[in-house]
């Protein structure tokens, strides 16, 4: 205990800070508000931490240092502040200091305009998230398989480089042909499947470049793609909470503040994971958050169609990761059981 005290020291501070400033300047049921914020965003956000700490493994302690400074920053007023009030402005046609102004003064208005940007928001995430756990399932060099009777024939299908953003693109076109803005729909997924293919190949391309293996660090400008990388997931995974947190409350300088510490306890999440080396002892672990992914992209695809309530995503997902932890425990087990009787 004392030892997750101290990883976790600044995000229990900042807090406390939050949950006690709002509680001071706006009352007891802005600090409840706040804090439900920061709890949803913590537990709907694990599959994200998880997946950080995948690329972030392979991040020196200089890019690590980045990724919890410079990248929360980003995070908190960039992905939950001013990225809203960009798409607001573009999609809106608005102006950002009026938009901003909607924001603070009428944020009923503000949250009207964020929903009408969903299709673009849904359609962008979902595929970007869709091509993740493609690129991941389609691996033909992975060697860890947890339900194998679905795994390995993803895995002997294979594609390499090119099936997943084939498989993505195909569907994009079929959910953009039947929703009722087909442009919007097409123009945010298409998006989404050439962000993630860019960064993909340009990940793989440096890495090649440099000579690097699959397990080496990720150096110069490698570091700073996958740095770029983290911060786009985190924007797919981020946006969609960004309009729940409406449903709680239509206070922006709240959902800002709320969703904000939440993010920091995710990124100090997954740096907790890099030191302690969770991914190596739960091998299941990242299996389950790409399920949990999946079942996201999913969600954010249907959501163009017929709004799905945040919590059935968020509660799939927790239960998905939780299932990948038992099973992972239960292979330990299993091992050092063997272990023991060969001995």
């Amino acid at each position: 205990m004392k030892s997750l005290f101290k990883e976790f020291f600044y995000s229990f501070v900042l807090t406390i800070l939050s949950i006690g400033g709002a509680w001071i300047y706006l009352g007891f049921g802005a600090a409840i508000t706040v804090a439900i914020l920061i709890a949803l965003e913590v537990v709907f956000s694990f599959d994200n931490a998880v997946i950080n700490a995948k690329t972030l493994i392979r991040m020196s302690k200089l890019w690590q240092l980045v990724f919890l400074s410079v990248g929360i920053l980003i995070a908190v007023v960039g992905m939950r502040l001013v990225f809203p009030i960009a798409i607001v402005s573009f999609t809106a046609n608005l102006g950002w200091r009026q938009v901003l102004d909607l924001a603070l003064n009428d944020p009923t208005h503000y949250a009207h305009y964020l929903g009408a940007a969903h299709l673009t928001i849904s359609s962008f995430g979902g595929a970007f998230l869709l091509l993740l756990t493609l690129y991941f399932f389609l691996d033909s060099d992975r060697e860890i398989l947890w339900l194998h009777k679905l795994e390995r024939p993803l895995q002997k299908i294979g594609g390499g480089l090119w099936l997943a953003p084939l498989i993505a693109t195909m569907v994009v076109v079929v959910v953009g042909l039947l929703s009722s803005d087909r442009g919007e729909v097409l123009k945010g997924g298409l998006s989404g499947v050439v962000a993630y293919t860019a960064i993909h190949l340009l990940i793989a391309g440096l890495s090649r470049a440099t000579g690097k293996d699959a397990s080496a660090k990720y150096v110069g400008w490698g570091a700073f793609v996958a740095f770029i990388y983290l911060e786009i997931l985190d924007a797919s995974f981020s946006f969609d909470g960004v309009l729940g947190a409406f449903a709680i409350t239509n206070s922006v300088p709240l959902i800002a503040i709320g969703l904000g510490v939440g993010a920091f306890w995710v990124r100090t999440l997954t740096v907790y994971m890099v030191k302690n080396g969770t991914l190596e002892a739960f091998r299941f672990l990242e299996h389950g958050a790409h399920y949990a992914i999946f079942a996201l992209a999913a969600a954010l695809m249907f959501s163009i169609f017929h709004e799905v309530p945040e919590v059935i995503t968020g509660t799939t997902g927790i239960v998905i990761i939780i299932a990948s932890v038992i099973s992972s425990r239960k292979f330990n087990a299993a091992r050092a059981l063997a272990s023991n009787a060969s001995k």
